[in-house]
């Protein structure tokens, strides 16, 4: 079985050797783990969101740099294409473990999830297992962890602090916006999942979605970088599912456009929910549109549409 945590070292180590060129920089702690900073002091940039994007889906994709056109402005965006999609984005890529120690918070991504099993019923539900050596884990925040942080994560991982290998970036950062933008395949994958879709029958997978620019603060740009998959991400899924009928109404079911809260920036709807994430609708996180090819019957289903406006208020640009 392929190991995430092996593939994701291989990044985290080709990330080292480019620091300089990546503008990130290189720190061991007194506890043997180390740490990559993406862009908490560091500049970090497009092509360090590229790695760290890379180092969360395990290495098991393709991607690339793109433009998308919102009509008034053309804008940068991922292009990516993964044939591991469950293993790539469920198994490593899902931000699925809130790492809280102290006054410490980040969400953790990447290889490491999988030797911390978090959450356990996904791994199960996927069966997949890892059991490397060391752990690779992404964690978006805007604080460095220290030892104490280190410690914890490495014990949840099973391994020493000394084998525990973090890259830190946070959401208002350039990095940031590249590697939440590359989450687009894993939210439709996760969309699925949640409806009660069988997501183990998802072979191939391909998205583009835009990039956001830095609005803001942290929650402005986990605003605007969540709207460029909500209202701009188009993805495409080639599955091996029998029941086309059931298949068609799944697909018809993922796009965002089905939420209550739709319609409307993300920041501006959090912010009216008292920044509550529990009071969001969760039918929000998904991609604007979604394409399904099944290929034992050879067909394809399409859902949804893309709204520039709703990101271009999300922007705030403005023409001068």
């Amino acid at each position: 079985m392929i190991s995430v945590n092996e593939n994701g070292l291989d990044v985290f180590e080709e990330m080292m050797d480019y620091a300089d060129e990546l503008q990130v920089s290189i720190a061991e702690l007194s506890n043997g783990a180390t740490l990559i900073d993406a862009g908490v002091e560091e500049a970090g940039g497009f092509e360090a969101g590229l790695f760290v994007s890379k180092i969360c889906m395990a290495d098991l994709v393709d991607i690339k740099f793109s433009s998308f056109d919102l009509g008034k402005v053309v804008v940068p965006a991922v292009e990516l294409t993964t044939d591991h999609p469950v293993i790539a984005c469920m198994a490593s890529q899902f931000a699925g473990w809130r790492i809280k120690v102290k006054k410490f918070f980040g969400m953790g991504s990447g290889p490491a999830r999988a030797l911390s099993l978090n959450p356990k019923e996904l791994y199960e539900k996927i069966n997949y297992a890892d059991d490397a050596d060391e752990a690779v884990l992404v964690l978006e925040s805007s604080t460095m962890p220290d030892e104490e942080v280190t410690a914890e994560i490495a014990k949840a991982c099973r391994v020493e602090p000394e084998d525990l290998y973090i890259v830190v970036v946070p959401t208002a950062s350039i990095a940031g916006s590249v590697q939440i933008s590359a989450r687009g395949v894993e939210t439709g994958i996760h969309k699925l999942e949640s409806l009660g879709f069988d997501i183990n029958s998802i072979k191939h997978a391909h998205g583009i979605i835009p990039l956001s620019p830095i609005v803001g603060d942290d929650v402005k740009c986990m605003g605007s970088t969540n709207d460029c998959i909500i209202y701009c991400g188009r993805m495409y899924y080639t599955v091996d599912y029998e029941n086309v009928d059931e298949l068609k109404g799944y697909v018809k079911k993922v796009p965002s456009l089905s939420s209550r809260d739709y319609g409307k920036p993300f920041y501006v709807t959090f912010k009216e929910a008292g920044f509550d994430f529990f009071k969001v609708d969760a039918a929000m996180f998904a991609p604007a549109e979604i394409t399904v090819n099944e290929i034992n019957s050879g067909k394809t289903f399409t859902s949804g549409k893309i709204n520039p406006e709703v990101l271009l208020e999300s922007f705030g640009i403005e023409e001068v």
